[in-house]
């Protein structure tokens, strides 16, 4: 009787075990998904603000539509990515949309009406906040990649999550131009 229960002790624990690390893994799995939508959210309310800022903007710069343009392809470009959630394509749409935002801000300077305009004041504030949360999200979302993506890969969790298809995400990266500085200069022509 002792040898049957320690058979089925011997049975339980990998069971046990591989039923916690399955569970383990569907959690970090869905905190992935949960890290994504945060961040689909905050570009979705980005998506929604801009073209009103592009419209103020538009009314006071009535020769700089080609930077307004830049800034709505690139919204667009964003849009798409977003809804395909493509994360490649979103890093490089993302950067060309903040290098345009960056762009837009820094012509806005030339202009003191639109400047002082109390709603491209409050725009302005609005998607420099929505741009401080989205880097906020994406770095949780890296975050919870990164450690779903770990412990995808390791030893003896592997085992299980190539049973059950539990595969890795990719981080979202963005485009090195983001760090750059706006070269005012060639903006204002001089």
């Amino acid at each position: 009787m002792p040898g049957l229960l320690v058979f089925f002790l011997v049975l339980a624990l990998p069971a046990v075990f591989g039923v916690f690390v399955f569970n383990q893994l569907v959690a970090l799995k869905h905190n992935v998904g949960k890290a994504w939508s945060n961040i689909d959210i905050l570009l979705k309310q980005r998506h929604d603000e801009l073209p009103k800022l592009v419209e103020t903007c538009r009314q006071y710069m009535q020769f700089e539509q080609e930077t307004l343009e830049k800034v709505m392809q690139a919204r667009s470009r964003v849009a798409s990515a977003r809804e395909s959630q493509n994360i490649s394509a979103l890093g490089r749409a993302e950067a060309s949309l903040r290098l345009g935002l960056g762009n837009l801000f820094a012509v806005a300077e030339a202009y003191p009406e639109l400047k002082t305009s109390e709603t491209f004041q409050h725009l302005q504030v609005r998607i420099s906040g929505l741009e401080n949360a989205i880097a906020d999200r994406r770095e949780f979302y890296n975050d919870s990649v990164n450690v779903n993506n770990v412990r995808v890969e390791q030893f003896p969790d592997t085992v299980i999550a190539r049973l059950f298809g539990f595969r890795q995400f990719s981080l979202l990266h963005f485009a090195a131009e983001e760090t750059k500085d706006v070269d005012l200069n060639r903006l204002f022509g001089r």
